[in-house]
């Protein structure tokens, strides 16, 4: 009699077992090396042989050498067993959790490209496990689970590359830095330039840009501050294809993006008297105590989403997530900024980051009073829109 998926045994720890090999790179690893890697950082890093396979008592996770997990195919992977995974385009087996007497049948359908019938194994694609909500990046799609060879893989190095983005961010990072960042990516990752090498850069862009704001060289600056958003692009994407994110790297790239806005738009209120714009005392103040004060206000209501609300309030709603791209942040401001200063008038371009800020503030307002509302009348946490199925 079958055993169902449930009842059978399946060890706490299994071992990862990678069958085959593969010689091509990606992003600076090759295949095995990644897939090895991104299991280790999962939490497994016991890792044996097909050899060893054979006298391992309990549960193994074979992998294709020649295939790619998304990151929560990894995470389904370790914590569903009596499974075999499909790739996402042909339907072969890429990957499995099965238990150790079950792994001959299993590599034998890998390498036949057929998918394996051992009573009591699901086979199912990514799009049939529940794991298309990735919180860490506010997203929701399909992770992909594909088998690669020479021709695909330039493709599916972009469907990597696009899939380390996050689903809640703004128009420019969303819409005008993803090629040229996968190019700059996939250039550095080949000759190991680390992300905190590029966030170092990023870093002395932020610093440049803020003394050429100061001293009226807007132009100039703008090309620093723009250079240092790409930057931060970036290194985030290249941390994620590489494997290599860390928290220290997270910290001194967070850290920055939390910091160096505000000091921005002082430089570059300080900077109108260069241009014979300065804005009287009374402006000056009322201008940048919006800005500042709505930037805060608007980080702090971020906060008390997150803790009393559950969830970000970018990811509740699709409108939400939709005013992520255009809320008055740093991107979305330095185009009001670059505007004003295409048009001879950089004054204006500060005002109207203003203006925008105050606009954006009462909005966020708005939404977390509607999302506090709706957590007291569904007496409990939110729900992203994202994680509903």
């Amino acid at each position: 009699m079958d055993q169902s998926p449930a009842s059978r045994p399946s060890a706490a720890e299994p071992a990862l077992c990678i069958l085959g090999d593969s010689g091509i790179r990606l992003f600076g690893k090759t295949l095995p090396e990644r897939i090895a890697v991104q299991f280790a950082r999962a939490g497994l890093a016991h890792r044996i042989s097909v050899d060893e396979a054979r006298s391992h008592a309990g549960a193994v996770i074979a992998v294709r050498a020649d295939a790619v997990l998304d990151q929560p195919l990894v995470t389904g992977l370790l914590q569903k067993s009596n499974l075999v995974l499909l790739s996402s385009d042909t339907g072969v087996p890429v990957a499995a959790h099965v238990q150790a007497a079950d792994l001959p049948a299993v590599q034998a359908a890998m390498l036949g490209n057929s998918v394996p019938s051992i009573p009591g194994v699901e086979a199912r694609a990514p799009g049939q496990l529940d794991v298309a909500f990735w919180k860490a990046l506010r997203k929701r799609e399909t992770p992909y689970a594909l088998v690669v060879t020479a021709p695909s893989a330039e493709t599916i190095a972009w469907r990597m590359f696009m899939g380390t983005y996050k689903g809640a961010t703004d128009l420019v990072t969303k819409h005008v830095w993803p090629r040229p960042a996968f190019l700059a990516t996939t250039f550095l990752a080949a000759r190991g330039v680390t992300p905190n090498m590029v966030t170092s850069v990023a870093a002395v862009a932020t610093v440049a840009a803020f003394f050429l704001f100061l001293n009226g060289y807007f132009g100039w600056g703008l090309l620093a501050a723009w250079l240092m958003t790409f930057l931060d692009t970036v290194d985030g994407k290249l941390a994620r294809t590489t494997l290599t994110s860390s928290k220290w790297g997270d910290v001194f790239d967070h850290g920055i993006d939390l910091v160096h806005p505000p000091f921005w738009y002082i430089a570059w209120a300080l900077g109108l008297a260069a241009w014979g714009l300065a804005l009287t005392d009374q402006m000056f103040w009322w201008v940048t105590a919006v800005i500042l004060g709505g930037y805060v206000l608007q980080r702090v209501m971020e906060g008390i989403s997150i803790k009393w609300l559950g969830l970000e309030i970018h990811i509740w709603r699709p409108i939400d997530t939709f005013f992520r791209q255009i809320t008055a942040r740093r991107n979305p401001n330095l185009i009001l900024l670059s505007i004003g200063w295409l048009a001879g008038r950089p004054d204006w371009g500060l005002i109207a980051v203003a203006a925008w800020t105050a606009i954006c503030l009462a909005l966020h307002g708005l939404q977390l009073a509607q999302a506090l509302a709706a957590k007291r009348a569904a007496g409990g946490k939110l729900t992203s829109w994202m994680a509903r199925t």
